[in-house]
């Protein structure tokens, strides 16, 4: 585990056992065939969702009481503006 990446998404993420929970289930969605939503270096799992987490790139929500659950979402709102920002090529 790259401890940068750990430090950098303590800062997004204060609560230890919620970082902990959202960054394993992104690990286990890389694991599983998920791509990822950055260039990393590593082929770690658990370092990329610490870096997509330090990057603002996930988002979470958990329910309350018997339903605590914590989901992650991935931020799809800037990947959309930039789609919009550059034309795509239509063939005719």
């Amino acid at each position: 585990m790259n401890n940068s990446y750990l430090e950098r998404a303590k800062k997004v993420i204060t609560e230890p056992q919620i970082l902990s929970i959202v960054a394993s289930k992104r690990a286990r969605q890389l694991a599983l065939g998920g791509r990822p939503m950055l260039k990393c270096d590593t082929a770690n799992h658990l370092d990329i969702a610490l870096l997509e987490i330090a990057e603002g790139k996930l988002y979470y929500t958990h329910g309350t009481g018997e339903e605590a659950e914590i989901d992650i979402f991935a931020d799809v709102t800037k990947s959309t503006e930039a789609a919009k920002a550059t034309p795509k090529k239509v063939k005719k």
